[in-house]
């Protein structure tokens, strides 16, 4: 039996990880945590996310939880993730992080972590679909080469804080990768003004809002006389919490390390 505790889990996410984790018979919820100014604080989780009751409150007690656990799961703000990480290293707890927004930093302490004996996986989509994405997307840009120009469209609901999205930013990271280009240097987000003529050695990166899509990408891959499209849709936030289980199985005998979710399913 896997113990976990789920990091704010009274949120959207946090809901349908507390059932997710609920409907596993090899796993069982240990702890829910959330912030002080959250108004269900010691409700029953189980509850909150409509499962039914399931004895596990609402706390702001992470250490209390990280004690019992032999997972956490986190989809919440980067300073949070990151302050639980760290005692969560400390504990030798594993780590599910589907947080976005993480700074260079952040990601360079989590790795820092996993190189000290932490169990991670990280990744900006746990959807299993948006991984196999990232796997067609490295290959056809290798495939194509540069005769193809590169264009990445993302949707999000209007209520999301980032931008680009952390799964489209990582779309950007492998086709860069893949066409031997810089995130940093040749990836232009958006054009405005008079910006000229489309360099060869560009991908373009646009970020769209409005209502509430929980996560459209789509990859574009443009050439004289043909244009070849990568697009997946997800209708519902349950794909990212079934990914996040897998990780957690995943992760249950894995050696230290920082994984992503083509660790999980075993796409590289």
């Amino acid at each position: 039996m896997i113990r976990v505790t789920i990091q704010g889990a009274a949120g959207r996410m946090g809901r349908m990880l507390v059932a997710q984790v609920a409907a596993n018979a090899d796993m069982k919820l240990v702890g829910a945590t959330e912030q002080g100014i959250c108004p269900l604080l010691g409700q029953d989780a189980g509850i909150v996310a409509g499962v039914g009751a399931l004895d596990v409150p609402l706390t702001t007690d992470l250490e209390g939880c990280l004690a019992q656990s032999d997972a956490i799961i986190a989809f919440t703000a980067p300073d949070a993730t990151m302050d639980m990480a760290r005692k969560a290293a400390a504990r030798n707890v594993a780590m599910v992080i589907g947080t976005t927004g993480l700074t260079a930093t952040q990601k360079e302490e989590l790795a820092a972590l996993a190189t000290q004996g932490a169990r991670i996986v990280f990744a900006p989509n746990m959807s299993v679909g948006v991984n196999l994405l990232f796997a067609l997307c490295n290959q056809v840009a290798r495939i194509l080469g540069d005769d193809y120009d590169i264009e990445v469209v993302e949707m999000h609901h209007n209520q999301k804080k980032d931008a680009p999205s952390g799964t489209a930013a990582r779309l950007g990271e492998i086709l860069a990768e893949a066409r031997g280009l810089s995130y940093d240097k040749n990836v232009a987000h958006g054009r405005v003004g008079m910006p000229g003529a489309r360099p060869k050695n560009e991908i373009g990166m646009h970020s769209l809002r409005g209502g509430d899509v929980v996560g459209d990408h789509t990859v574009i891959f443009a050439t004289s006389g043909e244009r070849i499209e990568l697009t997946h849709k997800a209708s519902s936030r349950e794909t990212f919490a079934k990914g996040a289980i897998r990780a957690v199985r995943f992760l249950a005998d894995a050696k230290p390390g920082l994984y992503d979710m083509q660790d999980v399913l075993h796409l590289k």
